[in-house]
C-alpha cells in the first residue's frame, strides 16, 4: 500500500472507530509504528484528524462530552450486541439497566417494544424509552454526573433495590479472568452489583475491547452473572472461567 492510499485508509479507519491508537493502525495496515506516525503527521497538520496521546481521533469529537465520544467507540459491535439482547426481551417485561454506552444502544434497540417497565439510573436511557409504546420508566435519583447524565450514590442504589425484574443488564468496564466483572469507579460498581441482584436473568453486555483489562473495583465474580453477551470470542482463560462459573457465553451475530 503506497503513501497516499494509506492516508485514505487511515481516514477510513478513524472515521469508523471515532478514535484509534497508533499501535492499532500499525497492526491494521501491516506497517511499522514509525511509518504510521509519519503518515499521520500531514493529516494532523491539515486538520483531517486530531492527535491525542498515542492515538488519533476525529476533530468533531473534540467538543463532545465524554459519553457522546464513547458512544462512537466500537459502535457497530455495541449495536450487534444490543440487537441480540433486545430480541430476547418480550413486550410487557421488566428491564433494569445501568448506565453505559452499550446499555444506551440496547435502549435504542428496545424502541419497538411495547409496555416495558424500565428501571435505570441513566437519563439517556430514561429519555429514550419514556412516554413511548406504553412504557413505564423509573429513574433512580442521586448525584447526577456531568459526563454521562447518570445518577449515583446511596439513594440511587436504595431506589433500585426495591424492584425485582425479568432482565437485569449491566455493562462492564473491564473483564478479568481471575477477578471477573470490573469497573473503574466505586459508585458505578456498587450500583451495577445491585442491579444484577434484582434480576431473574443477570446479563453483562460488553464488547471485546474490555477483555483482559483490570479495572479498579470488582463488580462481581463470574458466578454472580448468568450470561455474558459480547461480539467476539474472549481469550481462552476468560471463556474457561465463565464456563467453570456456570455462566453462559453468547457471541452476538453468530
Amino acid at each position: 500500500m503506497n503513501h497516499s492510499k494509506r492516508h485514505g485508509e487511515i481516514l477510513r479507519l478513524v472515521q469508523e472507530a471515532g478514535t484509534i491508537t497508533i499501535a492499532e493502525l500499525a497492526a491494521r495496515l501491516d506497517v511499522s509504528l514509525e511509518t504510521v506516525r509519519r503518515d499521520v503527521k500531514p493529516l494532523t497538520k491539515d486538520g483531517s484528524v486530531l492527535k491525542m496521546h498515542g492515538a488519533i481521533g476525529l476533530p468533531a469529537l473534540a467538543g463532545e462530552a465524554p459519553f457522546e465520544r464513547r458512544m462512537r467507540e466500537n459502535a457497530e459491535a455495541k449495536r450487534v450486541i444490543a440487537k441480540h439482547v433486545a430480541a430476547t426481551i418480550q413486550d410487557g417485561e421488566s428491564v433494569m439497566l445501568d448506565t453505559g454506552t452499550t446499555t444506551s444502544f440496547l435502549a435504542r434497540e428496545l424502541l419497538s417494544h411495547r409496555r416495558l417497565t424500565v428501571i435505570t439510573n441513566s437519563s439517556d436511557i430514561a429519555r429514550t424509552l419514556a412516554t413511548v409504546n406504553g412504557n413505564k420508566v423509573y429513574m433512580a435519583g442521586g448525584e447526577l454526573r456531568s459526563d454521562s447524565g447518570a445518577a449515583f450514590g446511596g439513594s440511587a442504589v436504595e431506589f433500585v433495590s426495591r424492584f425485582s425484574v425479568n432482565h437485569a443488564v449491566i455493562t462492564a468496564g473491564a473483564v478479568d479472568a481471575s477477578i471477573g466483572i470490573m469497573d473503574y469507579n466505586l459508585e458505578e460498581a456498587e450500583f451495577a452489583r445491585m442491579v444484577l441482584s434484582r434480576g431473574a436473568r443477570r446479563i453483562v453486555i460488553t464488547d471485546h475491547s474490555k477483555f483482559g483489562r483490570q479495572g479498579l473495583v470488582q463488580v462481581c465474580g463470574f458466578d454472580g452473572i448468568g450470561e455474558l453477551v459480547t461480539d467476539q470470542m474472549p481469550p481462552r482463560d476468560i471463556a474457561i472461567a465463565l464456563d467453570k462459573a456456570g455462566a453462559t457465553l453468547t457471541i452476538a451475530g453468530q
